[in-house]
């Protein structure tokens, strides 16, 4: 089967990219190196295609509802023009995926990872009623994230609306161009200054906004960013990533994520289930760790405390701004206090790490 291409395919091969199969489509993993891109971002701006995301337009009269049985966070508290970060599970509690939700005040928009597109929206129509209208939007729409200290300096040039109050994941309407864009102060890279842009994906629209995007930036060394520093961007700031550090076999309080857990608001999907998990207490704990060595731990990784295994990487990677190998692991509750030791069985080499407070940096 043919690989997906978005909007942005003959920019990212005209720019000498490296390009791998993510999520069945076509993507940039790193243009020039993931170190350099990494820093860029820290350090001033930088721009992902994650066009490959899934948008879901969710409508009708029981929108509302329905998201808050669908849905782990609280939609009441999801005012008009806002965002909020929140899951899906099923009865047991497994987690089918972590998505972002835009209350668009008529409707709602979910986003939701490349991977679990067929499955989420699967999942999604099994749950709803005749009262509900489920759109899947992700072909037609192009998302681009501008992260970094600069990126507000680079947006304010060209996007026709002041962008100087919007509050983090809170969203606005503008124009780039003529070009009409959804502007979210949200993104995947832990930056203070960062926003993501939904608009048609048109080749020639979305060709046109990168060409004006990278000539507002040229002054700050904007970079194209790939899905390299994407990942070791968003590890350093300990945020999780779907297939690696929860699926359908972990729980919101395993993974790190009872914040966008209310179990308060009521029944939803897995509520009992979770519910159930927080009274009894977790057994296993996702904990972050430094590696005291140059080998990096990777994804499936055996984890060990005094010569018994205690669990396994989840992820793993150097850390640009560290320089030091960082991760995180399912561990046993008992073997979980930050300040401890683990072990991490290396390809055949028993490596040192400590578990630590996360994110890994601030």
């Amino acid at each position: 089967m043919s690989l997906k291409r978005t909007a942005f395919f003959n920019i990212h091969k005209n720019l000498g990219a490296k390009l791998v199969d993510f999520a069945g489509f076509e993507m940039p993993v790193q243009y020039e190196s993931i170190v350099k891109e990494h820093l860029a971002v820290r350090e001033s701006v930088g721009v992902f295609d994650v066009s490959h995301m899934g948008e879901v337009e969710v409508s009708g009269d029981g929108a509302f509802e329905f998201l808050q049985n669908l849905t782990t966070n609280d939609i009441s508290k999801l005012n008009p023009n806002g965002v909020q970060y929140s899951a899906m599970c099923n009865e047991n509690g497994g987690i089918i995926d972590d998505l972002l939700v835009y209350n668009m005040n008529d409707k709602y928009m979910l986003v939701i990872n490349a991977s679990n597109i067929d499955k989420d929206l699967s999942w999604m129509r099994e749950q709803a009623d005749s009262n509900v209208t489920i759109s899947d939007i992700s072909d037609s729409t192009s998302l681009l994230a501008v992260q970094g200290r600069h990126s507000l300096n680079v947006l304010r040039k060209i996007c026709g609306v002041d962008l100087s109050g919007l509050k983090y994941y809170t969203f606005t309407e503008g124009s780039i161009e003529g070009i009409p864009v959804l502007i979210s102060r949200t993104g995947y890279t832990g930056e203070e200054i960062g926003f993501e842009l939904y608009f048609s994906s048109d080749v020639d629209t979305s060709e046109k906004i990168w060409k004006v995007l990278f000539d507002a930036g040229s002054e700050f060394d904007i970079k194209p960013v790939g899905l390299g520093a994407r990942d070791t961007l968003r590890l350093e700031f300990a945020y999780r990533l779907y297939g690696n550090d929860m699926d359908e076999t972990t729980n919101p309080i395993e993974a790190g994520l009872g914040w966008i857990t209310k179990l308060s608001k009521g029944n939803f999907i897995g509520s009992e289930a979770i519910s159930a998990v927080k009274d009894r207490g977790i057994s296993r704990k996702l904990v972050g760790f430094i590696i005291d060595g140059r080998l990096p731990a990777r994804h499936g990784y055996e984890v060990y405390k005094d010569g018994i295994k205690t669990g396994y990487v989840t992820s793993g990677s150097l850390s640009p701004v560290l320089q030091k190998n960082i991760g995180l692991a399912y561990v046993n509750k008992d073997n979980s206090e930050i300040g401890g030791t683990i072990e991490i069985n290396i390809r055949g080499k028993m490596a040192s790490a400590e578990i630590v407070k996360t994110p890994f940096i601030n």
